[in-house]
């Protein structure tokens, strides 16, 4: 089913934040993957790991780690998801965060809509990599 939506809609023609929209799903099904292939343990210390995966300020810090790997292409997407302006602002993190962030989750769910499935997971695994570097 998944497969399906990722060839219905083209990523070219939806708004930078319609595919925020649904980049922050994507973004969050590899947390919550990745999490669960760790193995067992109380469902609420999952969820905490992946509000910390998943907040605007985890996702700022990896974005300007990857930013230099992504293509030419991956980078106009993630600018125009940026440089978007939404009717809602953050509360609880800084407003370069919060647009850095949206800028990645456009780039995410442009890629699902393009059917790229193995670069989302190599961007993720870099994204995660490099923050639990900067854990130590």
């Amino acid at each position: 089913m998944l497969e399906q939506t990722a060839e219905m809609a083209n990523p070219k023609l939806l708004s930078p934040l319609a595919l925020a929209f649904l980049g922050d799903a994507v973004y969050e099904i590899c947390a919550r993957r990745k999490i669960v292939g760790e193995g067992n343990c109380p469902v609420n210390q999952m969820h905490r790991k992946s509000v910390g995966m998943v907040c605007a300020k985890a996702q700022s810090a990896a974005l300007e780690k990857l930013f230099d790997l992504l293509t030419e292409e991956e980078q106009a997407v993630f600018k125009r998801g940026r440089n978007a302006h939404s009717a809602s602002s953050p509360k609880h993190t800084e407003l370069v965060d919060y647009r850095r962030a949206t800028g990645m989750e456009a780039l995410f769910g442009y890629l699902y809509l393009q059917g790229r499935m193995s670069r989302i997971e190599e961007l993720f695994e870099l994204a995660v990599t490099s923050e639990e570097r900067e854990a130590f």
